[in-house]
């Protein structure tokens, strides 16, 4: 499928189509089960050229499991609700069982990702605008067994129909998408920007 609004736009990276289906594409890349994996990861892939998959073991970490729309995964972050909340605010260092839970799960993640979780991935001021913020979101839990990533160019649009198209901008072409998302409509508001994390975009 050729975009003709990335082709508009010259954009730098192909847009990304992501899918719901009850089919595993048999060459995409996948999360082992279990294991830690950043969605945004995946993402670079599909922009690379390659097909990702996630489904309710493989998504790599419940924030990403969330945003990709397989119910509510806060509850398995290590810690908890109260512990994710921590984890993106200021760090399991500020909180008193905190450091117990990250010595546990040390041996199971890679450097960086401990220090985030020590002091925090700073996306909010506290743990309560965290907790407010997840209880703002739209969870959902899609009724199909996987989601996937593949570059646009490689859908086929006789067969296959994306729920959304992931379009990589510099500024400039996000204000040409903003205004082009209002081209047809009445009113002028058809586009927000709220704050989330990537894998939550």
């Amino acid at each position: 499928m050729e975009s003709a609004v990335a082709k508009a736009l010259a954009l730098k990276y192909e847009p990304v189509a992501i899918m719901l289906t009850n089919e595993r594409p048999e060459e995409a890349k996948q999360f082992k089960e279990g294991k830690f994996g950043c969605v945004m990861s995946m993402l670079a892939a599909a922009v690379r050229g390659k097909q990702a998959v996630f489904n309710r073991k493989t998504f790599g970490c419940p924030g990403g499991g969330t945003g990709l729309g397989f119910g509510n995964q806060y509850p398995n972050f290590p810690g908890g609700v109260e512990g994710f909340c921590y984890f993106l605010s200021v760090g399991y260092e500020q909180w008193e069982p905190g450091m117990r839970v990250a010595e546990q799960i040390k041996p199971f993640v890679g450097e960086d990702t401990y220090d985030d979780i020590v002091h925090g991935e700073r996306y909010a001021k506290t743990p309560e605008l965290v907790k407010k913020f997840i209880e703002c979101l739209p969870i959902i839990d899609v009724p199909f067994e996987y989601v996937v990533f593949k570059p646009l160019g490689d859908v086929d649009p006789e067969q296959e129909r994306p729920e959304v198209v992931v379009f990589l901008a510099d500024m400039d072409q996000l204000s040409a998408l903003v205004v082009l998302a209002n081209y047809d409509r009445e009113d002028n508001e058809s586009v927000i920007i709220p704050y989330a994390a990537g894998c939550q975009s």
